[in-house]
C-alpha cells in the first residue's frame, strides 16, 4: 500500500467530460482517476472550482505602513 498520496491536479470542468470514457470517480478520493490502474497509478484528478481571477481590490493599502 502507497503512504504517499499523488497529488491532486486541477482541470477544468470540460476535460473531465471529454476525458469521461477513461475516468471514473473514486469517493475514497473525492477525486477522478483511470479506469482500471487508478487505484495505484496515473493522475488523480479534481474539477478546478477554484476562482479565476480575484476582485480588485477597493480598500486603503496598509502593507509596509509606517506607524509614528
Amino acid at each position: 500500500m502507497r503512504t504517499v498520496t499523488r497529488p491532486r491536479r486541477y482541470v477544468a470542468s470540460h476535460w473531465l467530460f471529454i476525458l469521461r470514457p477513461v475516468l471514473r470517480y473514486s469517493t475514497t478520493r473525492d477525486a477522478f482517476v483511470l479506469r482500471l490502474v487508478g487505484r495505484s497509478t496515473g493522475p488523480v484528478l479534481r474539477p478546478d472550482r477554484r476562482r479565476q481571477r480575484r476582485q480588485p481590490f477597493e480598500g486603503v493599502e496598509r502593507r509596509h505602513a509606517q506607524t509614528a
